[in-house]
């Protein structure tokens, strides 16, 4: 079952007062970004973040699981969705932990 428009919008609401949120639709589902950098998935209509260890000692007693199959597990977030300020204060201690993305190699001609 593939993630709701509706779902997704609500998701960007919650965290507007981060800057530069985006949601990208990917593969059916949707990718979450902020600061350059995919922090979240969006798939069947759950969240869920990429696992840091400041997210992980932020959330406490997390739930793991995969977004997908195959996919290697993630923070599924969703007894705290209507919580703005604890889901973003999530996302602003993720978004700082990962990695920034990888620069892009430029196509031959």
């Amino acid at each position: 079952m593939a993630s709701t428009k509706d779902f997704v919008d609500y998701i960007v609401e919650q965290l507007e007062s981060i800057e530069l949120i985006r949601a990208k639709s990917m593969f059916g589902e949707y990718g979450l970004f902020g600061e350059g950098k995919i922090f979240a998935l969006i798939c069947n209509n759950k969240l869920f973040i990429k696992p840091t260890a400041a997210g992980k000692s932020f959330i406490g007693e997390v739930v793991e699981a995969p977004p997908y199959p195959g996919a290697k597990n993630c923070y599924l977030i969703e007894a705290k969705l209507e919580d703005r300020d604890w889901l973003s204060t999530l996302v602003r201690i993720s978004l700082k932990e990962l990695p920034d993305p990888k620069p892009r190699r430029k196509k031959k001609k």
